[in-house]
């Protein structure tokens, strides 16, 4: 027993030293900056950085410097509850901790003699070989890190887009209503010229009831298009609590090449290293491992080895084995089908976007050709070579056509806003 003291004696020293590391007082020297982070992404810390949260750092928004779109965009953000960013920092001190899962133990040993005295003591174990679970466990814990970091990249890009959506819904509506209004002044001058014609026998009252249907209908759209203005305001007012000017600007978003860097590509190869790591956790669960043990009491110190099992063997334990090692394959496949998601879901938009391209060039075309139609139309109208319902007529059809080319072109922005989302590309990653 007395060899046995010096040995525990000198174990438990170079146990305290070893873990002074990760005691609170231990670290007074920090720097005194340590709470000013310029991202969530950020690590200074770290010896291996990850690729993943590396990558979403390096991603910058499409959105133009300075401009309306970009002040929405920053508006979105600081106003967020970002409660993604808080999951993000539990990760962190989640995988802060495992990291010294690999130190020794020390713990409190309470036993009681035959005698009936209770003797207490320190019982310090240091894990010699465990088939790599504490391996597993740190690596288990980076690639939760890397989960919610991509989710926070997905939420704050989600909650731009919205902001972002709504404000382009706001100048929809507002362009709509103008073009509305303008028509609706236009059409109570042929009212009047109607109204003076039926009242002269020149015209039939069912021209002037028609020209009054139309004028109803416009009013109404107009009244449709400020409510969804007013509705857009409000709402982009509530997510930012803040109001912004409604001056219409030209977004231009580059398309992304491909899918392959879609967020949710990145979350699912993060959650299959998370799954692999899990699974190789569980495995070492299964099999034995050998540690070193010193108790250090008052009556003495004493030290040796154990082996044990996390699980006890079963019948089972083969079979066990095998559906942890299937783990790594699911895992797998999960990430090829999100990576397929991901193809299909940009081939379709870059068609819908190439779609609404075609439909903006085309309403504009034919709205400049219904213009110069009316111009023409109600030339001849003057002359006394066209109707007042012809020229009525060709007039709804520039304003249809005009409304038409307003939505193809808000579809566009629309369009690239989602893609823009889906690939992490409307903040900057050093802003989250």
């Amino acid at each position: 027993m007395q060899l046995g003291r010096p040995i525990g004696v000198v174990a438990l020293l170079c146990c305290l030293s070893g873990c002074m590391q990760s005691l609170p007082f231990a670290k007074a020297g920090e720097d005194e900056n340590v709470n000013r982070r310029a991202s969530s992404f950020a690590q200074p810390d770290a010896e291996n950085p990850s690729q993943v949260i590396s990558t979403l750092m390096q991603r910058r928004s499409l959105l133009e410097d300075g401009s309306i779109y970009d002040t929405v965009a920053r508006s979105a953000i600081d106003a967020s509850a970002r409660a993604s960013e808080a999951e993000l920092k539990s990760a962190k001190l989640r995988a802060e901790a495992k990291s010294k899962n690999w130190l020794p133990t020390i713990g409190p040993s309470v036993s009681l003699t035959d005698l009936g005295d209770l003797v207490a003591g320190i019982l310090i174990e240091q894990v010699l070989f465990d088939n790599g679970r504490r391996k597993a466990e740190r690596a288990f814990a980076a690639a939760d890190v890397e989960v919610a970091a991509v989710n926070l990249s997905i939420d704050m890009n989600s909650r731009v887009e919205s902001a972002l959506g709504l404000y382009v819904s706001g100048l929809r509506g507002q362009e709509k209503a103008a073009v509305g209004s303008r028509a609706l002044s236009r059409m109570y001058e042929f009212e009047r010229i109607v109204q003076g014609r039926v009242d002269g026998g020149v015209s039939d009252r069912s021209d002037l009831n028609v020209v009054r249907s139309k004028i109803n209908g416009m009013r109404s759209a107009v009244a449709t298009a400020n409510d969804a203005t007013a509705a857009a305001h409000a709402e982009l007012k509530a997510l930012t609590g803040q109001t912004f000017e409604q001056k219409p600007a030209r977004l231009q978003l580059t398309s992304p090449p491909d899918g392959s860097g879609y967020l949710t590509v990145l979350k699912a190869e993060a959650e299959a290293t998370r799954s692999v790591e899990q699974a190789k956790m569980e495995r070492a669960g299964l099999l034995p491992q050998v540690s070193a043990a010193g108790n250090v009491t008052s009556d003495g110190s004493g030290a040796g080895l154990t082996l044990d099992l996390a699980q006890p063997f079963g019948l089972g334990t083969p079979a066990a084995l095998k559906a942890i090692e299937a783990t790594k394959e699911v895992a797998k496949r999960q990430v090829a089908e999100v990576e397929e998601d991901a193809r299909r879901d940009y081939s379709r938009q870059m068609q819908r976007l190439a779609s609404y391209q075609r439909q903006e060039a085309e309403a504009a075309a034919l709205a400049q050709t219904s213009r110069e139609t009316y111009r023409l139309f109600q030339a001849q109208f003057k002359a006394g070579q066209r109707s007042v319902m012809d020229v009525v007529s060709i007039y709804e059809e520039v304003v249809r056509r005009e409304q038409a080319h307003i939505d193809a072109k808000y579809e566009v922005v629309l369009i690239q806003l989602a893609l823009a989302r889906d690939m992490g590309l409307l903040a900057d990653g050093d802003r989250i």
